[in-house]
């Protein structure tokens, strides 16, 4: 061995213990930096310099330590995990709260919901057949329009919601794209870097946090490559693959009385629809879907309708049955348009008392039994107040089940990204024992390289001379 080499090995010491105080220094720099995973030096020690020969050699010892790289302390099973677990968040959070809203603006069971003004309705009813004069019909009259108006602002609610999630989706599906397109981006440097062997740890994390986006919002699923690129599939199909990308378009109606359904495609086969069940734009479609296909909003939408029309039938075939004072037939109650939605075009023929058939035919003036009738309906068993108590209360079910998935799935994310944490996050006590750890080898590096140098200036300056 040379007498240098005891040099060298110290050399190794000090920039191995330096690397590892600048990586722990990374890690202490990122402890709150969003998806920042901690790193650790690889090092390794250098064995001695081996001579084949006929004899044993003499003492020998290895040549210090070899820093091997800087690792990444992550783990793509529990990054997979998350992303699963991410995508079901997503799908419910959507529903559950597209669902919550509709079932706030629904305002049942309150006094400013429907099945309270029907309330009104029918009890103004009842009075007008105890007291038949102009003041009580007037009740009625006003709650008639009132409940028309309910029933149009709540059709409205469930509309607009419906639009609104609408354009979402739009501006969903454009965020996708473009993080597709970052990813892609990322994996073509992540590639890079590798193969000529840099450090990507960065990349990596970076484009973690954006495939965990993607996962919330569409459902991606991922797969890591072996030249370290990350494959990620919609529907069995690449959305990002090496560093190229593919983009998502989104057709359908553009309103909720519009016929049709929500469907995603990819852009160069725009007719090929791409089944999404994951992620706030999963649960999006099923929200947008027709009530046919189980939709949130449009079960809504279709329960006013069918108020609308329930309620019009029903009262105008009683009325139509008796006659007004002056003895003229009874006609119709309620009007329903003959386009669009029936819960926008119902509104009150009468407009005062004369116009009201309170009587039977033959009954005399004074009779009011038809009245009497109409205020029964509230009780009936097939009538709207029945239909709509009906819906509210199924629709209700739902709304807590999808609560409930949600509530399950946030859950499961909690524990999924808590695993991840858990293996992958900083720990301030942690890096703190490191730093001193590299420091204290730092500093005897230091002391064995002093001790070398001592030792050097003895043997060439002081060892061997005479005469003095």
């Amino acid at each position: 061995m040379s007498t240098f080499a005891g040099l060298q090995v110290a050399a190794t010491g000090l920039a191995a213990a330096r690397a590892g105080m600048t990586v722990t220094g990374q890690n202490i720099a990122n402890e709150t930096t969003p998806g920042y995973t901690r790193q650790r030096l690889e090092q390794s020690s250098v064995s001695a310099s081996g001579a084949a020969g006929l004899w044993a050699t003499g003492f020998s010892v290895g040549g210090g330590v070899s820093v091997q790289g800087i690792a990444r302390l992550g783990d793509e099973v529990l990054d997979a995990r998350v992303r699963d677990a991410l995508s079901a968040s997503g799908f419910w959070s959507a529903r559950s709260s597209a669902a919550q809203k509709a079932e706030a603006q629904m305002a049942e069971p309150t006094k400013d919901g429907l099945a309270a003004h029907l309330n009104r309705f029918w009890s103004g009813w009842s009075d007008l057949a105890n007291t038949p004069e102009p003041a009580a019909a007037q009740v009625v009259l006003t709650n008639a329009g009132v409940l028309a108006a309910q029933i149009a602002a709540g059709y409205d609610a469930a509309a607009g919601q419906w639009s609104d999630l609408r354009a979402q989706m739009d501006r969903d599906l454009a965020v996708v794209n473009v993080t597709a397109s970052q990813v892609a981006t990322l994996n073509g440097q992540i590639r890079s870097a590798l193969q000529s062997g840099r450090t990507a740890n960065e990349l990596i994390d970076q484009r973690n946090v954006l495939a965990q986006q993607l996962s919330t919002t569409i459902g991606a699923t991922g797969r890591v490559e072996d030249d370290g690129t990350l494959t990620l599939r919609i529907d069995g199909n690449a959305l990002v693959s090496g560093d190229s990308s593919r983009t998502l378009t989104i057709a359908g109606p553009r309103a909720l009385a519009d016929a049709g359904r929500i469907t995603l495609a990819w852009s160069d086969r725009p007719g090929v629809p791409v089944a999404v069940t994951g992620g706030s734009v999963g649960g999006a479609i099923g929200v947008l879907a027709p009530a046919s296909d189980g939709g949130t909003l449009a079960r809504v939408a279709d329960a006013y309708n069918a108020t609308a029309t329930a309620l019009a039938q029903a009262v105008n075939e009683i009325h139509r049955s008796g006659q007004t004072r002056t003895g003229a037939a009874g006609g119709d109650f309620f009007a329903l348009a003959a386009d669009g939605p029936a819960a926008l075009g119902l509104s009150v023929v009468p407009t005062s008392l004369d116009q009201l058939a309170l009587a039977a035919p033959g009954a005399g003036a004074l009779d009011t039994s038809v009245a009497d009738r109409i205020s029964t309906l509230a009780t009936a068993a097939t009538g709207p107040s029945k239909g709509w108590a009906s819906f509210v209360t199924g629709f209700g079910v739902s709304v807590a089940g999808d609560v409930q998935r949600a509530d399950t799935a946030d859950r499961s994310a909690i524990a999924a990204v808590s695993g991840q944490q858990s293996h992958a996050s900083v720990d301030g006590d942690e890096e703190t024992i490191s730093l001193l750890t590299y420091q204290t080898a730092y500093q005897a590096a230091a002391r064995v390289l002093t001790a070398v140098d001592e030792a050097l200036d003895i043997l060439i300056n002081r060892v061997g001379l005479v005469g003095r």
